[in-house]
């Protein structure tokens, strides 16, 4: 579940210059209560917006069925899998440069050497990224952005968002969103026909890879894809930790009254 949903928010993280008009929109809007819930159900504490955000979400769960999917499916069957594994590789070698920056930004230098690495690996030997070279030599980094930075300066918590086009998310990832377009190279090349190319072809990849996981959604589809989204997230800021598992605590002990009798009996 973790892992499709952070494909998930990739596969709709457009990237366009009306995203402050777009974001001031949706925030002069969100003060909508929430009445797509039903009543007596309890509220989730981090989406206290969730009657706007089901309307966002059912607008764009409209919008991928009848156009990105039909696409991403016709993408996946007629691009042979050599093809797509050169795509993926193109485009996480990009985002190794917003990496290396937000890792400084964390104060995390050796995450940081560790994408500038792979970037330069990649973007030679690698034929532009094209080859994942980097990681046949074990040389990995753990994937950051400006959102998890926000979080590691301080703003822990923050409300779940949907935005119309780029899915779920939250408040602070939100925010966070211009710096990591400003951060992506794409966003400098001069010639816009490419740069618009190869962003539809980096949704419709990630898009694609998501295909066949759709089948793991069970229940209310906004709130798996809530739940699993916020629990993903979570997981990304803390670097993977989960938390202190007492059995693994050098200081844990059992004491005597923990085990009666009955506990050794055949």
């Amino acid at each position: 579940m973790l892992g499709l949903l952070a494909k998930h928010k990739s596969a709709f993280s457009w990237r366009y210059k009306g995203l402050p008009v777009l974001l001031l929109a949706v925030l002069s809007m969100s003060g909508c209560a929430s009445s797509g819930a039903n009543i007596g159900e309890q509220a989730h504490p981090e989406d206290p917006w969730e009657g706007f955000n089901r309307r966002v979400f059912a607008f764009n769960d409209v919008l991928d069925r009848y156009t990105l999917k039909p696409i991403a499916k016709g993408y996946q069957t007629v691009t042979p899998d050599p093809v797509q594994t050169g795509v993926g590789n193109f485009f996480s070698n990009l985002s190794d440069v917003r990496t290396a920056l937000n890792s400084l930004l964390q104060g995390k230098p050796a995450n940081a050497g560790l994408a500038t690495s792979r970037f330069l690996i990649n973007s030679t030997v690698g034929i532009g990224g094209l080859l994942d070279y980097a990681t046949l030599m074990e040389i990995n980094a753990d994937k950051e952005d400006f959102g998890q930075t926000l979080a590691v300066w301080g703003w822990d918590e923050s409300r779940y968002l949907v935005l119309p086009l780029l899915g779920p998310g939250t408040l602070r990832d939100t925010t966070g969103l211009p710096f990591d377009i400003a951060a992506h190279p794409i966003t400098y090349m001069d010639d816009h026909t490419l740069r618009a190319g190869l962003t539809a072809l980096d949704i419709i990849h990630i898009r694609a890879g998501l295909l066949d996981q759709e089948a793991l959604i069970s229940g209310d589809r906004y709130r798996f894809i809530r739940d699993a989204y916020l629990q993903r997230r979570q997981f990304e800021i803390n670097d993977g930790e989960l938390g202190d598992d007492p059995f693994a605590m050098d200081d844990f002990e059992f004491d005597d009254t923990d085990f009666g009798d009955d506990d050794f009996a055949d």
